[in-house]
């Protein structure tokens, strides 16, 4: 049984960019995105809730963020959750709801994020590179078990090679348009 599997390589590799995708949707920009509390967790009911779990939230206006609390003991713990979650927003609490303004950007700030967009990026090269290292791995194993000819090692070598390259290439337009959102260019 041949252990290299060209579709699980493909769907290992996008499952990369996709982490990287999710990792930079929590950067914040100069702009209101909801993805930015989605790490955010709320101690509610006596446990670690993500905040998606007990409010809505949404981008009212370019610069506002709304987060409806479904449930109203849990306003105090998700303002708290909010404030204490180090992404520099100041929630105004008005009763069942809490209005987060988003502040500009200093441009120090906004060269550490895209700085910490690019360690993104990179993690996520690495990870597509061990995919493909372990593509090579099974390939060269299947050879030693005579299951492929080293003519076949070599052409799926190329295929794994080429499939990295395209995926490695769409990881850095990911990085490069969410840094020069962050740039503001």
């Amino acid at each position: 049984m041949a252990k290299y599997d060209k579709a699980d390589l493909e769907r290992r590799m996008k499952g990369a960019v996709e982490s990287l995708r999710s990792d930079l949707g929590g950067l914040r920009t100069g702009r209101a995105n909801t993805a930015l509390l989605d790490p955010i967790m709320v101690e509610a009911y006596g446990n670690m809730t993500p905040l998606n779990q007990v409010a809505t939230v949404s981008a009212p206006e370019p610069r506002m963020l709304s987060v409806q609390v479904w449930d109203k003991s849990n306003v105090t713990p998700v303002e708290k959750a909010i404030r204490s979650a180090g992404l520099g927003l100041n929630p105004i609490n008005d009763g069942n709801n809490i209005r987060l303004p988003i502040p500009d950007l200093t441009e120090e700030r906004r060269k550490e994020l895209a700085k910490l967009a690019h360690s993104y990026a990179e993690k996520a090269r690495i990870a597509i590179r061990n995919v493909r290292r372990d593509g090579m791995d099974n390939l060269k194993a299947d050879e030693t078990k005579k299951e492929i000819s080293e003519d076949e090692r070599k052409r799926g070598e190329a295929e794994v090679q080429k499939l990295t390259d395209e995926i490695i290439k769409e990881a850095d337009a990911v990085a490069a348009q969410k840094e020069q959102e962050i740039l503001g260019k």
